[in-house]
């Protein structure tokens, strides 16, 4: 009996040898299902990664066209109310007579509120006291005076050549002050009152507006000019054409003055 198990264990001592040499070796990795190490990867790929691909830039940015410049439209200016006219009450007073016009078109209550001869007369001497001339009368330095004095100013008398050019400084200066404009008519024997006006592009936006009608008011109405022609009725819309017949650049010899020959405005000015 103590023989045989013996012999067992020795026999199973030699079956455990074979069954160990003929096991196959098996990688752990492939064993487990699991992934090769990192050491491992590196070794058999053999290639480096691909670099990545670069977004298309943007599109670039188009500016937008400029706008389109503005297009001058009609544009009217008017003082004038029903009342604001006064005649001249003798042939000399025509100064006189549109200073208190003048008074009357920015004095928007209306009603005529200077209209008197007396008052007129006043008028008349202190305007020929502010003018040195040989006619000894006054002109359109002693005009421009007295609108000042008596708080309608400031205005200044101002000549220029170019008959265009004339009208658009009267309309810008009308525009810009809101007060009237003297013109100094038939070559410098006359006052008219520019009351308003109309034209192509209001003068805040285009300096260079064109003038395509002026309102005036003659003191002389309805007598007029056998010379130059008929008083236009007061506020009167004249075309450029109409006006230029009786508006004409001043004689030098009619006032002594340093002013260039021209067309002469007594123009309403911005208090400093």
């Amino acid at each position: 009996m103590t023989g045989a198990p013996a012999r067992l264990l020795a026999w199973l001592a030699v079956l455990a040898t074979l069954l160990t040499a003929c096991t196959p070796t098996v990688d752990l990795d492939e064993a487990t299902g699991q992934p090769p190490s990192a050491s491992s990867a590196q070794a058999t790929a053999g290639t480096t990664p691909a670099a990545p691909v670069p977004a298309p830039p943007p599109p670039p940015v188009t500016a937008a066209p400029p706008a389109p410049p503005p297009i001058p439209q009609p544009f009217a200016f008017n003082l004038y109310q029903e009342g604001d006219f006064v005649p001249q009450y003798t042939f000399d007073w025509c100064v006189a007579a549109s200073i208190q016009m003048a008074h009357n078109l920015i004095d928007d209550t209306g009603g005529a509120s200077w209209a008197g001869s007396a008052q007129q007369s006043e008028l008349w001497e202190m305007a020929r006291a502010r003018s040195s001339n040989s006619f000894n009368g006054a002109n359109p330095r002693g005009w421009a005076q007295v609108l000042t004095e008596v708080g309608m100013g400031p205005y200044q008398v101002v000549s220029v050549p170019d008959y265009e050019d004339a009208l658009q400084t009267a309309a810008r200066a009308m525009a810009g002050t809101g007060r009237p404009v003297g013109l100094v008519m038939w070559s410098g024997r006359h006052a008219w009152v520019m009351s308003g006006f109309e034209s192509l592009g209001d003068p805040a936006q285009f300096p260079e507006l064109q003038v395509t009608g002026i309102r005036v008011m003659d003191p002389l109405y309805p007598h007029g000019s056998g010379q130059w022609g008929p008083s236009p009725e007061p506020n009167s819309l004249l075309s450029p054409e109409q006006l230029a017949k009786q508006f004409v650049v001043r004689e030098p010899r009619r006032w002594s003055s340093e002013l260039p020959t021209g067309y002469l405005l007594v123009l309403p000015v911005a208090s400093a």
